[in-house]
């Protein structure tokens, strides 16, 4: 897990410098790269592309393609870090959704430690003016979304492969973002190119790495270690993208941080 936030980290940078782009044809190309990383090593396996369990690996496209266009939305507007801290919400409604999608219990404590990194949110908005209703919307959206594409990819882990789960993404993303992006098509210049190729690979990387963690553990532990990406969206912020926080920031963070902390250590 700690290999796929890295790898979603560098694909945050990518995506904030094609802000330029609408965000249906930046989830179209960093679809189109993944399907076809995604064939060569189905291919190379031996293995059937279409998979076992075709119900919840579409859904499974569908909701992880909803959740990532909000995100991609989110980080063309926001801060990394901001845009990060939003769809952080995920584990909370991974959790939830667990519940009944994987009898999952989940002990009455984590509610609180939940609500501690809820907090952590109410204070980032707070200390954040560039945090509009909107993306607050869209991030907790994403989130949402999120949620139910870990709990798919959980069902998923006794039937299908993870390359053949990571495949299907792309498979249900490129018709659906192809419909969205006709209207006000803007073709990638230059520099883009290597930006969308790039972002393409780390998301890849991402995508296998955050699928072999889900279906080594619980799903309401794995997908909270992701939190430990703000810190390089934080690093990018301020490093590359010159971004000065208020001091409530910090503190909104480390709420958020706090919660998840308790919740991977607190497991019963």
């Amino acid at each position: 897990m700690l290999i796929s936030v890295l790898g979603f980290a560098l694909m945050q940078l990518c995506v904030k410098y094609l802000v330029h782009l609408p965000t249906t044809e930046i989830v179209l190309f960093r679809s189109i790269v993944s399907l076809a990383l995604s064939l060569v090593v189905i291919l190379q396996a031996g293995i059937s592309p279409f998979g076992v369990n075709k119900k919840f690996l579409i859904l499974r496209g569908l909701f992880g393609t909803i959740a990532l266009t909000l995100y991609f939305f989110t980080i063309q507007n926001l801060p990394i870090s901001t845009a990060a801290v939003l769809q952080y919400l995920s584990p909370i409604f991974t959790s939830i959704f667990a519940i009944k999608m994987l009898n999952e219990p989940m002990p009455k404590r984590r509610w609180l430690y939940f609500g501690l990194s809820i907090i952590g949110i109410v204070v980032v908005k707070g200390f954040n003016p560039d945090l509009e209703t909107k993306y607050l919307v869209a991030g907790i959206g994403s989130a949402i979304f999120a949620g139910l594409a870990y709990n798919c990819i959980r069902i998923l882990r006794n039937t299908d492969r993870p390359v053949v789960i990571v495949f299907y993404f792309p498979l249900v993303a490129i018709p659906i973002m192809l419909l969205l992006s006709i209207n006000g098509w803007v073709w990638p210049q230059g520099f883009d190119w290597l930006t969308i190729v790039l972002m393409g690979i780390f998301t890849q990387l991402g995508q296998v790495y955050m699928t072999k963690a889900l279906h080594a553990d619980k799903a309401t532990i794995i997908t909270s270690m992701k939190y430990t990406g703000i810190i390089y969206a934080l690093a990018f912020d301020f490093f590359i993208f010159g971004v000065e926080y208020q001091w409530g920031m910090f503190v909104g963070i480390a709420l958020v941080l706090s919660g998840v902390l308790l919740n991977v250590l607190k497991r019963d």
